[in-house]
């Protein structure tokens, strides 16, 4: 299991002032004891620090009918919506709760090209509160294949203040490959067509690229 790209200036920073913090305590601080608790501390968030970070491989599955989960984590609701933004009428969204013990690398849901994609500077609501998805910053994702759209959006959450994607319009997008991340705690909206058949409930586990949310065919 490797470390995402996206998170390597944190891993080293992280690394850097541990090792410097480790040092220092053992040539000033008395006694022993105390210099090994404060070291193992620093031990600790240098631990979770990588383990937050950690980029495992996934088994995507094959077919282009499946729309994939963007994110780990657990859903949060499956409701119908009016989209205004992407796909311009009724759809269904599926919200995914990442909390900060999730892989917090997003992958994209389908395939296809990217047709719209924006910043929106916001607040930091908990990610679970449903204002989130319209109060707090967060970054919109839309992908086009054929007839077919798909929207999501990567919310920042109270701890989440970095999101990361490597994403701009006309961008050929292939289902479960990686484009991101959201730093520290967050969620994903994801917006279907009316009529697909979703796949997945308030309560389920999903698997970045390998959770399928819900049926195009």
């Amino acid at each position: 299991m490797g470390i995402a790209r996206y998170g390597y200036d944190v891993v080293g920073a992280v690394v850097a002032v541990c090792a410097l913090l480790a040092v220092a305590i053992w040539l000033l601080i008395d006694p022993k004891t105390v210099k090994i608790a404060i070291i193992a501390l620093l031990g600790v968030a240098l631990l979770f620090t990588l383990y937050f970070f950690r980029d495992p491989d996934r088994s995507v599955p094959s077919g282009e009918q499946w729309v994939l989960a963007p994110a780990d984590g657990k859903v949060l609701l499956v409701r119908e919506v009016h989209e205004p933004e992407f796909l311009k009428g009724e759809a269904i969204q599926v919200s995914i709760f990442m909390s900060p013990l999730n892989v917090h690398v997003n992958r994209f849901p389908i395939s296809g090209t990217v047709r719209h994609f924006r910043h929106v500077p916001g607040e930091y609501l908990v990610a679970f509160d449903e204002k989130s998805s319209s109060r707090n910053e967060r970054t919109l994702i839309g992908i086009e294949r054929g007839e077919t759209r798909v929207l999501f959006t990567q919310i920042a959450g109270f701890i989440a203040r970095r999101i990361v994607a490597e994403v701009a319009e006309g961008d050929q997008a292939v289902a479960g490959e990686r484009f991101g991340m959201i730093k520290f705690g967050s969620r994903v909206d994801v917006f279907l067509p009316k009529g697909v058949r979703v796949m997945v409930g308030p309560g389920d586990v999903t698997v970045a690229g390998e959770t399928i949310l819900a049926d195009l065919s």
